[in-house]
């Protein structure tokens, strides 16, 4: 059951970033160029996805445990250190010199365009020398 959720969730996201438009590459580079082509149209999805975020949150911890699972699996280290901001500095220039982060590439791969699989593989090599690198 846990499985099947998780498969779930999982296709749910994908199809809100596909609607939302967030798996174009051209799209989300707009919405990052202020100085140019300007598209705010996905800051409208952002805080569409942080007001059902909200309401979420509240409604689910208010439950013992989640449906699927015995505890619900939250960050406890509330640190901004170095290796956060780097790692979230590093994230955004990707994001930004791509057009995809993690979430929309994985959704974009059903269109087949040789770029995203490049992005991708790209993208696990470097979890995979991170993972080899940094313990």
């Amino acid at each position: 059951m846990k499985a099947l959720m998780a498969l779930v969730s999982g296709l749910l996201f994908g199809l809100g970033l596909t609607i939302s438009g967030m798996i174009n590459p051209a799209k989300v580079i707009n919405f990052l160029d202020l100085a140019g082509n300007w598209d705010p149209s996905l800051a409208f999805v952002m805080a569409g996805a942080l007001a059902v975020t909200a309401v979420g949150y509240r409604l689910v911890f208010r439950r013992a445990a989640p449906v699927c699972d015995s505890q619900f699996h939250v960050p406890t280290n509330r640190v901004l250190d170095k290796r956060l901001i780097g790692g979230s500095v590093l994230f955004g220039i990707g994001w930004g010199m791509g057009g995809f982060c993690p979430g929309p590439a994985i959704a974009a791969l059903s269109g087949g365009f040789v770029p995203v699989f490049a992005f991708v593989a790209a993208m696990l090599l470097g979890m995979q020398l991170k993972s080899m690198l940094v313990k």
